[in-house]
């Protein structure tokens, strides 16, 4: 049984019928069903009295089955115990978007992250990480899951922007030949999302050892670096039901080169005029383009 609703019948164990028992042995065989079904499906499915489920609720605390099922779906959503799992957070999210249309539902999330994010970060964070990117040696990326498809972004931007930046995400054994080096002008950047991930940690605690500067972006859940990094922007990427949004932590990025652009003496604007001109040298020289 998943600790959430666990704690919930514990609590009113002393309440609880036979018919419960088997609603709930339903709904602990299979709890993504469970947050999908409306009352009268589960109480069908442990073979009791179509109103079952709606006293079910009622004992449990809610006002009747479909407070119940928000609270599950809830649950589902924020991934804990047995729904720690992706199908189970889609499922919930598109069961509710089921209410007010699917385009809706993931604009009206990302919109709602983008506001939370004003009262989240302010521009002196910003300028924390712009400042330490001024002056890195070599600035090594590194994302875990969807945090990798940002690294790729951010490496990128910068590399454009004329700063030795390399995205070791994608890289295996590789990535040692990039950090075996590592100094203390290097910068590790690194974006994480949902969980602690190991290889993360680890690149964090080999950088602490050999001195280099090291960068964090992550949500709430991604947060926990031994030790702490030097600089670190912690921004909520959605909540529960809502589409964990991509669109934040690609905003926080943007702003971070942005602003490097306005502190680095022209050295983005030089670099990125340098690579206007190789790319339109690069076209004229292609086949078609009068060359002989």
């Amino acid at each position: 049984m998943p600790g959430f609703l666990g704690d919930l019948i514990s609590r009113h164990s002393g309440r609880l019928t036979d018919a419960d028992g088997r609603l709930l042995d339903v709904m602990r065989r299979d709890p993504v069903r469970a947050a999908m079904q409306n009352g009268k499906e589960v109480s069908h499915r442990a073979g009791v009295h179509p109103a079952s489920a709606v006293r079910l609720a009622r004992r449990l605390g809610f006002k009747g089955y479909p407070e119940l099922r928000a609270f599950l779906q809830a649950n589902l959503v924020e991934g804990q115990g047995e729904y720690e799992n992706p199908t189970a957070r889609i499922a919930a999210r598109l069961e509710r978007a089921e209410q007010g249309g699917l385009v809706s539902s993931v604009l009206d999330s990302e919109i709602a992250a983008l506001q939370a994010l004003r009262d989240q970060v302010g521009d002196g964070d910003i300028r924390r990480f712009s400042a330490i990117l001024k002056d890195a040696g070599r600035i090594l990326v590194m994302g875990a899951s969807h945090g990798a498809v940002l690294a790729n972004l951010v490496s990128l931007r910068l590399r454009r922007s004329g700063y030795d930046a390399v995205d070791l995400s994608p890289m295996g054994q590789q990535r040692l030949e990039w950090v075996h080096g590592m100094g203390a002008r290097d910068v590790l950047w690194l974006i994480n999302f949902r969980k602690a991930n190991p290889d993360l940690q680890s690149l964090r605690q080999l950088g602490a050892e050999r001195g280099a500067t090291c960068l964090a972006l992550t949500d709430p859940r991604g947060a926990q670096f031994d030790p702490p990094p030097e600089a670190q922007i912690v921004a909520s990427r959605g909540g529960a039901g809502e589409s964990q949004s991509l669109v934040v932590p690609m905003t926080i990025a943007n702003s971070v080169i942005l602003d490097l652009a306005a502190i680095d003496e022209g050295h983005t604007m030089r670099s990125l005029a340098r690579y206007r001109d190789l790319r339109e040298a690069g076209r004229s020289q292609a086949p078609g383009k009068g060359t002989t």
